[in-house]
């Protein structure tokens, strides 16, 4: 079978297409909870669940009781659910003998039985002959980390599916607080809706009160400062991040900084300035053209390339290349100081 997507998957679920195997491994553990959790809630009726559903966890589990609990019959019901938690604690897992012993479940699975295997944190080797059994006979997801640049499109969705919006701001800023963790953000918007009182939206004020209380600036305020060249505010809030460099490290605010220049760069070459064009050209909301109109009005094309270059000095510094014993604070102000003057 092809790889499955985790909506795909969920949408035969509700459509009741239950497969008799799910694998479901990688990095990122939201849709693999997602999944099972929505197979052991909604799989059997309630009052099948006493007799027919198991729910085990690896670190407590070998191969053999694994595929004995997969093999009986349901009691006085069509199926029975079999639920493997962490099953990549699987006390036997690495054993090639045990990898047989679910190997030769997978390719004859009772059609009564739905077994669940939850893989967490990594993927299983899929040079195995177990993989190419699961690959070919079973539902496979693999569950790949986002990129940075995926976790927006992914904040606004899951919003959309709760039936409220997000502004673009507020979108940034949680991303920003939160990275690319989906189980964390996931929590964080749930927790602000229900504090969100009687608007629909998600605004900026809401994420900074109820995600981002440690933060006094994040990255997007220095941006912001940079923009529109507060010499001041710029200065006092890489003070703030100098003060507590690992709450803020360097890296990945010079990438933040090297993209948004990058765009400015590309605002200044553009012949047309029309703001849904632009929006289209950048691959940004358009919510936020003004701000690259803006920059390129108080940044020059020579002075955005110079900026870049600057910019490139400072990701090498930062990684250890011709720094000396500058620590991130100094290459951080550095780097500002040549940005505003």
């Amino acid at each position: 079978m092809p790889i499955a997507k985790p909506e795909d998957i969920l949408k035969d679920l509700q459509s009741k297409k239950i497969a008799p195997v799910y694998f479901l491994h990688g990095e990122e553990t939201y849709y693999i909870d997602q999944i099972s959790d929505y197979i052991e809630a909604n799989a059997l009726p309630e009052h099948e669940k006493g007799f027919n559903q198991v729910v085990m966890y690896g670190k407590d589990s070998q191969m053999g009781q694994i595929v004995n609990n997969a093999r009986r019959f349901p009691m006085m019901a069509e199926k029975q659910v079999v639920i493997i938690k962490e099953f990549q604690e699987t006390s036997d897992l690495r054993s090639d003998e045990a990898h047989k012993v679910l190997q030769k479940y997978v390719e004859t699975a009772s059609p009564s039985t739905v077994l669940v295997l939850a893989h967490k944190h990594k993927l299983l080797d899929k040079r195995k002959a177990l993989y190419k059994a699961l690959e070919k006979n079973a539902v496979v997801l693999e569950s790949k980390k986002p990129y940075d640049n995926e976790i927006p499109k992914w904040i606004e969705s899951y919003v959309r599916q709760k039936q409220y919006s997000i502004s673009p701001t507020a979108t940034l800023l949680l991303s920003e607080f939160v990275g690319s963790d989906l189980t964390r953000l996931a929590s964080e918007i749930d927790k602000m809706l229900l504090n969100i009182g009687e608007s629909k939206q998600i605004e900026e004020d809401l994420v900074r009160k109820y995600v981002g209380q440690s933060k006094e600036y994040t990255i997007f305020d220095l941006q912001k400062a940079l923009i529109d060249k507060d010499v001041l505010k710029a200065n006092r809030i890489i003070h703030v991040f100098s003060q507590n460099p690992k709450d803020n490290p360097i890296i990945p605010m010079v990438t933040i900084l090297f993209q948004f220049f990058t765009k400015v760069l590309l605002t200044h070459q553009a012949t047309d300035k029309n703001e849904n064009t632009l929006a289209e050209l950048l691959s940004v909301n358009r919510f936020f053209v003004k701000d690259y109109l803006n920059a390129s009005r108080k940044y020059p094309l020579p002075k955005v390339i110079q900026i870049i270059h600057f910019l490139r000095e400072a990701d090498l510094q930062s990684k250890g290349v011709e720094s000396g014993s500058m620590e991130e604070g100094d290459i951080l102000k550095e780097l500002v100081f040549k940005i505003l003057h």
